[in-house]
This record gives structure tokens, sequence and C-alpha cells, in this order.
């Protein structure tokens, strides 16, 4: 089941027969072979009944960023899309989605994914309410100029998941090493350890450690705290 338009495809991947929340994940090709893993890690862990919808991100680097950077490793810029993807999600994907799964428009809707695309999740959590809850699973948050984004700007969704890997900032790249301090500094932003509206979990393990698990344990946390508000 999925629809196109123009550049973008999205997915439903998995539905139970009466979802209460909408999970939607940006993903590349690596993500959608831990698919089945992570839908079994949701449905193993947690009760709230669901639909997971997928929009395929064609380039990583322009699509999910939101503005300009120059290259962090390798010789990739960053690009300006993030926001061209996030109208795409709210104008096309979610009204195509709640149609096709006969959802109402006012159900409750997560945006969550991995990296860049957990990333953009947290971004698009400052920009637009439309998401109750956002997982941001090892977040680039070391993007040049994110924390100063964050601390002159205030989110609009409820319930905001990080988490990161414990060895991710040991990392030999001087921009991605910050990550550690930068994922600390955005939890501080966000409320800290005193704030029941946010979590920062820690996994054993670099960034490229089960990013799938690690995907859904952030949309549980979020399921979980969105039915204590049903």
């Amino acid at each position: 089941m999925s629809s196109s338009e123009g550049y973008y495809t999205w997915k439903i991947m998995y539905r139970d027969p009466k979802p209460s929340v909408l999970l939607v994940q940006p993903v590349d090709d690596s993500d959608m072979r831990g698919m089945d893993s992570l839908v079994e890690h949701i449905r193993r862990s947690c009760g709230v009944p669901f639909a997971l919808a997928v929009l395929p991100v064609r380039d990583w680097n322009r699509d999910l960023s939101p503005w300009e950077a120059p290259p962090v490793f390798g010789d990739r810029a960053f690009g300006a899309g993030a926001s061209e993807t996030l109208r795409y999600i709210e104008e096309e994907l979610l009204p195509g989605t709640l149609g096709e799964l006969e959802l109402s428009g006012d159900v409750p809707i997560v945006l969550g994914g991995y990296s860049l695309a957990g990333f953009f999740s947290l971004w698009a959590s400052y920009q637009t309410d439309r998401f109750a809850a956002v997982c941001a699973a090892s977040p680039s948050v070391w993007f040049p100029g994110w924390i100063d984004y964050a601390e002159k700007n205030a989110p609009k969704s409820g319930y905001i998941y990080l988490s990161l890997g414990d060895k991710e900032e040991k990392a030999r790249n001087p921009v991605m090493s910050a990550v550690g301090d930068c994922i600390r500094r955005q939890h501080a932003l966000l409320g800290g350890a005193d704030s029941k509206n946010t979590v920062l979990e820690w996994n054993a393990g670099n960034h490229f450690r089960e990013p799938d698990i690690r995907t859904a344990k952030g949309f549980v946390w979020c399921l979980n705290r969105l039915s204590d508000a049903f």
C-alpha cells in the first residue's frame, strides 16, 4: 500500500486492526532491512495498537537537513531540503495514510527515525505541533548550528525521546565527537531528568549498533507516554 507524489513515495508497513496511534518514519535502505525486527520489537514491548508509515528518503543529506552545511565526513555536503520533506509529510503523507487507514485527523502521530532522520524528527518538532511525540534515536545533534537554534527556540511536540550510544562521542571525527555534549545540552533544554515529557536513554555501543532496536525503543516510549494521555 503506497502513494507517490513526484519525488516522494510513502508506504504503510504495518497496521494493527484498530490503530490508535500512527507512527511515521523517514527511512533509507538499511532501515528497511531492519523493519521486521523494529515492528516486532514494538509489538512485543507495547500494547498500544499502532500503524507504521515509512517515507523512503532519496537524498539523505539533502532531504533531512534544515539548512546547508559543509561536509562532516567524505565530500557530501548537507542541503536544505528538510522543509520540503516536512511539507510533504504534512500535506500528502498524513492525509493519505490516515485516509487509507480510515483514521480521524486527530489521531496522535509520532514522527521518528534514526541518525539524520532522528535529527530531522527533532527539528520538525520545533516547526509544527502536528506530532504528538517525536522519537529522535541517535540523532545528529552535532549538526552545525543546531544547538544554537535549539537554545533560541522551543519544540511544539508534547513528548520527545532522545537516545545515544555510549561510544558515539568517542568518534575520531571532531565534529561528530561533540555529539555527547550536544545530546546532553539538548536534553537539558527540554527539561532534563526533571521533566516527564522527555528522556535521554543511553544504549551500549557505537552509532551503528542495532539502529532498528534503538528506534523501536524510542517509538515504544512515545506510545506508552501517549497511552497515559488517552
